[in-house]
C-alpha cells in the first residue's frame, strides 16, 4: 500500500515558495546589518595600511639621512629613496624595495615636503581633500 496522499498528490520533500521567501528576507536583513560594519572595517584597514606604509617610508628616510647627512629636499622628493639624486655622494640605496615609491591605499602619491633638515609626509585620506574625519582624515608624519 502506498503512503498517504494529500489532495490526490503524493507527498513530496522540498521547500515551498513561502519558505524560500522567508529565508531570502532573513538573509537580506542580515546583509543589511552586517554590510555597513564590514565596509567600516575595510575603511579603517586602509587608514591603518597608510600609517604602516608611512612608518616604512619614514624608516627609509632616516636611513637616507644617516648616509647623506640630510633628508631629501622637496625637489628631490621620495624618489631619492629609489634612485640617487645628483648631489648625493654617499647614497647607499635603494632604501625602499621595488622600483617605485609606494602609493597610498587610495592609489595616490604620498605628499612629501622636505628642506634637508626635516620633512613632512602625509596622505589626504579617502576623499583626497585636506581635513576630514574617519576614513577621510589626513594622516601626517613630520620630523
Amino acid at each position: 500500500m502506498a503512503g498517504p496522499r494529500q489532495h490526490g498528490r503524493p507527498a513530496e520533500g522540498g521547500f515551498t515558495l513561502i519558505e524560500l521567501l522567508v529565508v531570502l528576507v532573513i538573509l537580506v536583513l542580515i546583509g543589511g546589518l552586517v554590510g555597513p560594519q564590514v565596509l567600516k572595517y575595510l575603511g579603517g584597514a586602509r587608514s591603518d595600511t597608510a600609517g604602516l606604509q608611512m612608518e616604512n617610508i619614514a624608516s627609509a628616510l632616516d636611513l637616507y639621512r644617516l648616509d647623506n647627512g640630510r633628508y631629501p629636499t622637496g625637489q628631490e622628493g621620495l624618489r631619492a629613496l629609489i634612485a640617487a639624486p645628483a648631489d648625493a655622494r654617499r647614497w647607499d640605496g635603494p632604501y625602499l624595495r621595488g622600483d617605485a615609491v609606494p602609493r597610498d591605499p587610495w592609489d595616490r602619491a604620498y605628499v612629501y615636503a622636505g628642506d634637508g633638515a626635516g620633512y613632512s609626509l602625509s596622505t589626504l585620506g579617502a576623499d583626497g581633500a585636506e581635513g576630514g574625519d574617519g576614513e577621510n582624515r589626513d594622516i601626517t608624519r613630520t620630523n
